[in-house]
């Protein structure tokens, strides 16, 4: 009776929280409601959705072995501790998306995109999440497109296998660029960046040689190492010697990401890619966790109001109305395809016991969701004037501060010039005006929070230490991403020729490590070097094709449910799959056909193309004018090819699921047989 009354009060309080939230209106709302609306929620949604889910839809067995402990080569497939899965996963999964994504979407305000979170996450994305690393534990840690393969069939398999491949190419090559220009000339956060990898090293083999088992004092090691690796990237910041050391151009650091790509995929998943992960999982929930505190303590008003004028379409940030783009540029707090990787790849070959999966796939994400409400909640907590100034670009503001402030203002959100001077010198930087992307504008809004928590004095500290954060937060994803690109494609391969399906296989490690690093590396090379800035090459697809791989897992998770004989609970990954092969498709079109030269890549590439030829381009702009309209090209060709491969998958996945409730031949279910685990408690030999 206790418990279920604790559990009504949490749904009052979330319930309250949320309509809150939602309902008000002419009058400031408190930070606080945030945390209190998504601390109900997910623990509601664990506690209850999720635990239905595992047991009476996934039927999980905790007495069965997994791959990590059947197929344990002690290289990829490593039977691991649930924290340092955990710790694995979500740094795995947290890249920009729950960061950026949020921020950018204030443009909104603060309602549509806190709602999205909320709701996208339970009942999507955690989901998601979930599922796919169950199906792909019990069917030997396969990868999503072959997954996709097995079940459904040659043709929608063989669209899901080249799909998320190339989708996931784009992803990683995005994620580069970002980690690129936040470490580019910046002394402190590429020094503290590059120190997490011998510090990984060093804990990777404290577990495995010198210490094993002792995750406790490893972690106490490796995060004493990282915050001393904080502290000394403010010493090589001012050192007249080091900073020149650290201090590097974006192609430089592309050649060194690239780099640590490749050795992440080749070494062995305990001595990098698993500790430094794990670790720097300390630095993202500690931040996080600290940003929350601050949050609770000051309980600051968010400033920004719930819907702004910008809803239909006008936004100078970004193009297009609420939407369907809302929904595409937050993609990782609510739901993610890019999770589906890291779900169907390496987390699934660590994984000792089924038990876990609930805790790792639905309880990471919820805590990936809770980092896009804190984002959220940065963001807003801003003055609206100094969001605008922060995030628009000098082509529509205007390139001078007179200008911008004069435009930004007449929109109805005052900001003065000697308002982002000072602040650009609080921040330790020459100026803050059109940093676009997200993550100064977030850094911005974190430190604002620390320092009034914790002491104005600091200000520049706490800036550069966020946007240390965002790397990190960053890298953890192209790593993984990396060595998940080197099992799919060593499962496409092993069709061809089985022995360059072996992922302990030396010289098939070594070959399709370099492809995939070659692949997302050539389009982080073309990024980095293009002189207008690279994110407008592959952002503006970033997010469209990331919901179109959450559709195609969602696709392969349902495929599977009703083979099964689960109709009947099908809706659970049915009805989030509805909703985003809706808004993807609704998103890809408007891209393609829209006449808006702010939204659509055709019309902007040609009404690029006629002020070239009737020599209206300054000269600056005329000579990068043929890069520019052939990467607008370049994006609106991906994005039909990505938009068509997805309902091909979704027509197939449909004829396979009326087949088999018709009783006609369909691909068998591709599930390993049972094999009880030696490793639980109650395990007894036959």
């Amino acid at each position: 009776m206790l418990k279920t009354i604790i559990w009504i009060l949490i749904g009052g309080l979330g319930a309250a929280a949320v309509g809150g939230i939602a309902l008000q209106r002419g009058e400031t709302i408190n930070s606080l409601w945030f945390i209190v609306a998504a601390l109900c929620v997910y623990s509601l949604a664990y506690r209850f959705y999720a635990a239905w889910i595992a047991a009476k839809v996934l039927a999980i067995d905790p007495t069965r072995a997994t791959p990590a402990e059947r197929l344990d080569n002690g290289r990829d497939f490593v039977p691991t501790n649930k924290w340092i899965v955990f710790g694995h996963h979500f740094a795995a999964i947290a890249g920009p998306g729950p960061l950026v994504g949020p921020t950018l979407a204030a443009q909104f305000g603060y309602l549509p995109g806190t709602l999205w979170i909320l709701i996208g996450a339970v009942l999507g994305g955690c989901v998601q999440d979930m599922v796919t690393l169950f199906f792909s534990t019990r069917r030997n840690a396969r990868s999503l497109g072959q997954m996709a393969r097995d079940e459904l069939g040659v043709l929608g398999g063989t669209a899901a296998l080249i799909g998320t491949f190339a989708i996931m190419i784009i992803l990683i090559a995005v994620l580069g660029l970002v980690v690129v220009n936040a470490m580019k000339h910046s002394p402190w956060a590429t020094s503290t960046v590059a120190a997490t990898i011998p510090i990984a090293m060093i804990v990777g083999l404290y577990m495995r040689s010198i210490r094993p088992g002792r995750v406790l004092e490893a972690s106490i090691f490796g995060v004493a190492l990282l915050l001393a690796s904080v502290v000394y990237g403010g010493f090589v910041d001012r050192s007249e010697t080091w900073r020149v050391v650290f201090d590097h151009e974006g192609l430089t650091l592309a050649w060194w990401v690239i780099g640590y790509g490749f050795a992440a995929a080749v070494l062995p998943v305990w001595l990098l890619l698993a500790p430094r992960d794990y670790l720097s999982t300390f630095v993202k929930l500690g931040t996080i966790t600290l940003l929350a505190v601050a949050i609770v303590i000051l309980r600051p008003d968010v400033k920004m109001p719930a819907l702004t004028p910008f809803i239909d379409g006008s936004g100078p940030i970004f193009g297009g109305k609420l939407f369907p783009f809302v929904f595409i540029t937050i993609a990782c707090g609510a739901i993610s395809g890019f999770h589906a990787l890291i779900a169907s790849g390496t987390t699934p070959k660590l994984l000792t016991n089924e038990r876990d999966i609930r805790m790792i796939g639905y309880g990471g994400m919820l805590l990936e969701s809770f980092v896009a409400m804190m984002a959220m909640v940065a963001a807003t907590v801003l003055e609206p004037g100094v969001f605008f100034a922060v995030n628009s670009p000098a082509g529509v503001v205007g390139a001078e501060a007179a200008a911008a402030v004069a435009k930004i203002s007449a929109w109805g959100f005052p900001v003065t010039v000697e308002q982002m001077q000072n602040l650009a010198a609080q921040m330790g930087e020459a100026t803050l005006f059109a940093r676009t992307g997200g993550a100064p504008s977030l850094a911005v809004g974190m430190a604002s929070i620390f320092g009034s928590a914790f002491g104005d004095g600091l200000l520049a500290l706490w800036y550069h230490f966020a946007i240390m954060f965002e790397a990190i937060f960053i890298l953890t994803t192209l790593d993984a991403g990396t060595r998940v690109g080197r099992f799919m494609l060593q499962d496409m391969l092993g069709n061809l020729w089985p022995k360059l399906g072996e992922t302990s296989w030396a010289p098939s490690v070594i070959l399709t490590s370099a492809i995939v690093v070659a692949g997302w590396g050539y389009f982080l090379y073309i990024g980095v070097i293009d002189p207008n800035g690279g994110v407008n090459i592959l952002w503006p697809l970033f997010g469209i094709a990331n919901q179109m791989l959450a559709a195609i897992a969602l696709c392969v998770a349902t495929g599977i449910l009703v083979k099964s004989d689960k109709l009947k609970y099908a809706w659970i990954s049915g009805a989030p799959l509805l909703w985003l092969v809706t808004i993807t498709s609704a998103a890809a079109w408007e891209k393609i056909v829209s006449a808006d030269i702010r939204i659509g890549f055709f019309a902007a590439a040609n009404d690029l193309s006629t002020k070239l030829e009737n020599g209206l381009l300054p000269p600056e702009k005329a000579q990068i004018a043929p890069q520019l309209i052939f990467n607008l090209h370049l994006d609106a060709v991906l994005t039909l090819f990505f938009v068509t491969l997805l309902w091909m998958i979704v027509l197939d996945m449909l004829r396979v699921c009326y087949r088999h409730l018709a009783g006609k031949l369909v691909p068998p279910l591709s599930e390993a047989p049972h094999s009880p685990s030696q490793l639980v408690e109650n395990w007894a030999r036959d």
